[in-house]
């Protein structure tokens, strides 16, 4: 006989298997105290209900590690994860002027996906990543490469804005770092673009200066992650332009996209 879990419990139970599977746990072992005092049919039969109840558990868990299990699709899975964050408390920025969330946008199934810092004044204003004048810059990068916005998705590495637009602090990206990763492993995108040294260093937990990163390749969780300088920066030395759009290219030449004579303007 089937194992019909309750429809709130069950959610909760996919919710905890996605969490480890997050941390590369696959395997569960669920051991009741009073099995001491049952007997051997009595064992076997615990045995099979937890066998049965796993199995429906990863079922529904729709694990991010293995996608061949997944059974919803990715745009789902984004508002699932949104839903887990709710009015985020986590961490201190809820108390410190933050005005909402700001998650992320794009396409669910992008090839390319560009990753920053945080949100600024206008992103907290509006919820969405790269808004303000930074945001318009970006535009302009991602036109230079033949794409629209709505072809790639845009994150940052916390969700809040800091006060002042400090840079954020440890704990808040590590509080904030299983959703971003839930994000990643939802969409997949073939290559990973980290916008300045923040997200840089928080992403591959390498401290090291801007000419160490940019022009090469890293493994990020089996994706390939490229970076270049945050569009901030560049509205403040328009002269590393250039360099970026080597950057770009790089990133073009990977995904197999024809590169366009026109770089960032």
């Amino acid at each position: 006989m089937a194992v019909v879990l309750d429809p709130q419990l069950k959610r909760a139970l996919a919710d905890r298997v996605r969490f480890y599977n997050e941390l590369g746990i696959y395997d569960f072992y669920r051991r009741d105290p009073a099995e001491s005092n049952l007997s051997e049919i009595q064992l076997e039969q615990r045995e099979e209900m937890t066998s049965r109840t796993n199995a429906a558990v990863k079922e529904d868990s729709f694990e991010l590690a293995k996608p061949e299990l997944k059974l919803i699709d990715s745009a789902q899975e984004l508002r699932l994860i949104r839903e887990d964050i709710g009015d985020c408390t986590r961490c201190v920025l809820h108390k410190q002027g933050r005005k909402q969330i700001v998650f992320g946008v794009g396409n669910p199934k992008a090839d390319l996906m560009f990753i920053g810092e945080a949100p600024g004044a206008d992103e907290d204003i509006q919820g969405e990543p790269f808004v303000g004048r930074a945001g318009q810059l970006l535009n302009n990068m991602i036109k230079a490469m033949g794409l629209r916005r709505e072809d790639v998705y845009i994150a940052n590495i916390i969700k809040c804005r800091p006060p002042g637009n400090r840079t954020p602090e440890r704990e808040e990206c590590e509080t904030c770092s299983p959703f971003l990763m839930r994000q990643i492993a939802t969409i997949k995108p073939k290559a990973i673009v980290a916008l300045g040294a923040v997200a840089a260093k928080t992403l591959l937990a390498i401290n090291a200066p801007m000419s160490e990163f940019r022009g090469r390749w890293f493994d990020f969780r089996g994706t390939k992650l490229a970076v270049t300088y945050h569009p901030a920066f560049l509205l403040r030395d328009p002269r590393q332009k250039k360099e970026t759009w080597k950057d770009l290219q790089m990133v073009m030449k990977e995904l197999g996209m024809p590169i366009p004579a026109k770089g960032v303007e």
